[in-house]
């Protein structure tokens, strides 16, 4: 059989662009994260005095004419607005100038849950007042989850691979770890990776309240989000979105890329379990662990810091931290772990793009940002835990576990640009 000539590719992040409740730019974002200032407020996006849950990590202050025309921003809705806000904020941090003219080897990958849900539900809402005839066209084609994909490539000019992504809570990390294979293979020079979020909507508010999955702290909404912690009593819902840039290592240092870190692994797996609930072995999530730290061609010892998917529910955390000590092996109880969405809230299908970047951020500083509200650990969530204070540390290398309903796992490995120089 003759061998491929193909060589193995080498995936550089050249640029992060944030769009998130504790800010845009990084250096404000990682700010935020290691002084534990909590986004989390009462929703002022809609009245919800009669919910169960009153309180969300909004982005407070977004102006889409800053990032797009009128007539764009009315057919994009709020989860498409923020994503085209993202990767322009991205490819201007990478050096890209994807502005004058199509680049075909350029692609997009976009992850969303719930895409433009609340331009749904509005067009539903006309269409029972009588007005069906008169829906816009954008009511069909919001319903897509290609949509928000298709918002970026157009926009911004990109021919290469594109699609949208589906895969819950997970998504925007197997976006990432898509997006990297893409370019592995040889069909793009660069990608457009991440995710998409706009569902502070009283529907899905609503559906996570009857689940009881939503933290009720309504009084101290800052305190809200505890994972790990044994007065947890559920997650925060966050919006926003995050898109890297990812580049063929050579083609970033050829044109003289500012390489922020390296994608080392990725690895997916599925409960196979049930609809919402995640296996409570946690072995799902540890295959995906495994499978990153595989595709690395690492040892677990070689981990510096794990940014956990944990969204402070009571099933999950635990089930999570099984996980990690499966995976882990002896050295579950050496790797600093923390999670984020205590400071930022779940992004839900943009967390897990969100929190890679946040890997990276944490391999420039040499610091590790703290989970803030744990304030006495849960015994069955026994781990490292960076707690309260951020951590000064040589990070070379970091681990991302994003985990969403239906049992979909992802795990992405980032690490210095010098790891395997």
């Amino acid at each position: 059989m003759q061998k491929s000539t193909l060589r193995t590719r080498r995936v550089a992040i050249t640029g992060l662009g944030l769009v998130t409740p504790i800010g845009g730019a990084p250096d404000a974002i990682w700010t935020s994260l290691v002084e534990g200032r909590s986004a989390v407020g009462q929703i002022t996006r809609f009245p919800a005095a009669e919910y169960p849950t009153r309180i969300a990590a909004e982005v407070r202050d977004f102006e889409p004419l800053r990032f797009m025309d009128r007539e764009t921003a009315r057919q994009t809705g709020r989860c498409g607005q923020f994503a085209l806000a993202a990767a322009r904020a991205a490819l201007a941090d990478a050096g890209l100038d994807c502005e004058h003219g199509s680049r075909q080897d350029i692609g997009v990958v976009v992850a969303t849950a719930f895409g433009g849900i609340e331009m749904i539900v509005a067009s539903h809402q006309r269409l029972l007042a009588g007005d069906g005839v008169g829906l816009d066209r954008s009511a069909i084609w919001s319903v897509l989850s290609i949509s928000v994909s298709n918002v970026v490539a157009t926009h911004v000019g990109l021919g290469g691979p594109s699609f949208g992504l589906a895969s819950a809570c997970a998504g925007g990390a197997h976006a990432i770890g898509e997006a990297a294979e893409i370019i592995r293979r040889g069909d793009a020079r660069a990608m457009l990776a991440g995710g998409s979020e706009a569902a502070i909507t009283p529907l899905i508010l609503a559906g996570f309240c009857s689940m009881r999955a939503v933290s009720e702290r309504n009084d101290q909404p800052h305190r809200a989000c505890r994972p790990f912690d044994r007065e947890r009593d559920g997650f925060v819902i966050g919006e926003g979105a995050a898109m890297l840039v990812l580049e063929d290592l050579r083609s970033a240092r050829a044109r003289g890329a500012r390489v922020l870190a390296e994608v080392l692994g990725y690895g997916a797996s599925a409960d196979c379990h049930h609809p919402t609930d995640p296996d409570p072995s946690g072995a799902g999530a540890a295959r995906s662990m495994g499978g990153a730290l595989r595709r690395a061609g690492i040892d677990p010892g070689a981990v510096d810091y794990l940014n956990a998917h944990s969204t402070g529910t009571r099933a999950g955390d635990v089930a999570e931290t099984r996980a990690i000590r499966t995976a882990m092996g002896r050295h579950a109880a050496r790797v600093p772990v923390s999670s984020t969405k205590s400071v930022h809230a779940h992004l839900l299908g943009a967390s897990g793009a969100l929190e890679t970047a946040i890997c990276v951020l944490a391999i420039q500083h040499s610091q590790i940002p703290p989970t803030i509200n744990l304030d006495a650990a849960d015994p069955e969530c026994a781990l490292d835990h960076v707690a309260h204070n951020p951590r000064r540390a040589h990070v070379a290398v970091a681990m991302n576990n994003s985990f969403g309903f239906g049992g979909h796992n992802a795990t992405v490995i980032v690490a210095h640009p010098d790891y395997r120089a």
